[in-house]
């Protein structure tokens, strides 16, 4: 009988310490490391740019696009440097690249509206709605992507690519491409 007492005092102890260091009973799996893809959403601020496509989508300025330097001149970037590129296949309502196109050169969307940076202008700046539904940047006339290929800011290793049915290539700050060839 004692042991019965015993137990069933035990009972309670060990169900509030389980509380205590669980509560669920589940555990979280960890965050996935994030990905070497260059972001494409909304980016109120340098150094704020939000990841590829991830859940964080919500900036109610817009994207800003900028212009840095680089190897090539003054070039269109995002908030963070990253380069901005067009490609040839587009037209200024439509994009030609998704899927394994959009894997490769994905596109810089925006959830509010696009914001120019110093040396951009804002009369240039546009949007189109993607075959997927997001919004994606445009500039004198052309949707805006990001290379897979270009791990850092500066970095412009996609221009004069012919990847896809047509060639890629940076944009000045008049929103012309830069053909280096």
């Amino acid at each position: 009988m004692r042991r019965l007492v015993w137990a069933a005092g035990l009972l309670p102890a060990l169900a509030l310490g389980a509380a205590a260091c669980g509560g669920s009973g589940g555990s979280k799996a960890a965050p996935e490391p994030a990905t070497p893809s260059p972001p494409a959403v909304s980016s109120p601020a340098p150094g704020s740019q939000s990841s590829g496509q991830s859940s964080g989508q919500a900036a109610a300025t817009g994207t800003l696009v900028a212009v840095n330097g680089s190897k090539l001149g003054m070039i269109l970037t995002d908030s963070q440097g990253r380069t901005l590129y067009l490609f040839e296949k587009d037209s200024a309502t439509m994009s030609a690249c998704d899927g394994a196109c959009a894997t490769a050169w994905p596109p810089l969307t925006t959830t509010g509206t696009p914001q120019a940076g110093a040396g951009v202008s804002a009369a240039d700046l546009g949007t189109l709605t993607r075959a997927d539904h997001s919004v994606e940047v445009t500039y004198h006339g052309h949707p805006l992507y990001y290379y897979s290929g270009d791990q850092r800011a500066g970095d412009t290793n996609g221009e004069g690519s012919t990847a896809f049915g047509a060639s890629w290539y940076v944009l000045n700050p008049s929103g012309n491409k830069i053909d280096n060839d």
